[in-house]
């Protein structure tokens, strides 16, 4: 297929039904969508995205927070943020929406994170982009080493998933999932504080891969916590997936210096980053 042909094809509305609409926290809902006939609407890696619409309301950028590995769904966790992401909180089982895609890169899982000890951080609906990831990696558990999971929020009710990180991810082989949340609350009984923090008091080893998402402040100083632990930037990724707009790299509303998020990224390595958006 010519790189037009591929082009086009991206552009192209898919029908989706709402199959399950599930209620995350106060203001983040994951929809489950499939493909009329069943089925996904089109084949993915983790950390790519698709424009999800409704017509005649509009459409924005969300990342698939499913798996490839599943087959038989897609999933997007949306926050409530804006005129149509509130269509979108309105709606209903079985309703319909359209989705193209996929767009951007993925994180390199069948290359450069293959085999490695992976380090996952996350902050509030940050964990999103990188569900996908681990469930990936979950489902091919035998082709990487030791997997943390660090994940915090404002509180215990703002963690996306939660349900899901306790039941499934939690006492998986070589899984090690570490909540915080960023003050004390009744009933918590888990770690109180800011997720950069947390990183340095749990002193990863520097052996470790990382892929981080979340606030645009969480990152930087993240980043900044891993560099203090002895990380380089070369072992550190991160996604920009919500400065993606047209997603071909037509209205230059992405760049980041002389990046297009949607056609560079929005999966970048920390050391191929000339400089950081503005807001970081």
């Amino acid at each position: 297929m010519s790189n037009s042909a591929g082009i086009a094809d991206m552009l192209i509305p898919r029908l989706g039904v709402v199959k399950n609409i599930r209620t995350d926290t106060p203001d983040v809902k994951t929809f489950r969508v499939e493909a009329p006939s069943g089925g996904v609407i089109f084949p993915h890696m983790p950390g790519q995205c698709a424009m999800v619409s409704i017509p005649g309301v509009g459409e924005a950028m969300f990342s698939i927070t499913s798996s490839p590995t599943n087959t038989e769904f897609m999933e997007f966790s949306v926050k409530r943020a804006g005129f149509l992401t509130e269509w979108l909180h309105q709606m209903d089982v079985g309703q319909q929406v359209t989705v193209r895609g996929p767009y951007g890169n993925a994180f390199p899982v069948d290359t450069e994170l293959r085999g490695k000890d992976l380090l996952f951080i996350a902050g509030g609906i940050g964990l999103a982009p990188l569900r996908s990831v681990i469930n990936y990696v979950r489902h091919y558990r035998d082709r990487y080493g030791l997997v943390d999971i660090v994940y915090g929020a404002r509180s215990t009710d703002d963690l996306v998933d939660i349900d899901e990180i306790r039941n499934e991810w939690t006492g998986h082989d070589n899984v090690n999932v570490h909540l915080t949340i960023d003050r004390p609350q009744e009933g918590w009984d888990g770690h109180v504080g800011f997720v950069p923090d947390f990183v340095k008091e749990l002193k990863f080893p520097t052996t470790k891969t990382a892929l981080i998402c979340g606030p645009p402040i969480m990152i930087k100083f993240v980043l900044a916590a891993l560099q203090t632990l002895g990380f380089d930037k070369s072992q550190v990724y991160t996604t920009f997936e919500l400065r993606m707009k047209c997603g071909i790299g037509k209205c230059g509303r992405c760049n980041i210096g002389s990046r297009y998020v949607c056609k560079d990224g929005p999966v970048f390595r920390c050391d191929t980053m000339e400089e950081l958006p503005d807001e970081y």
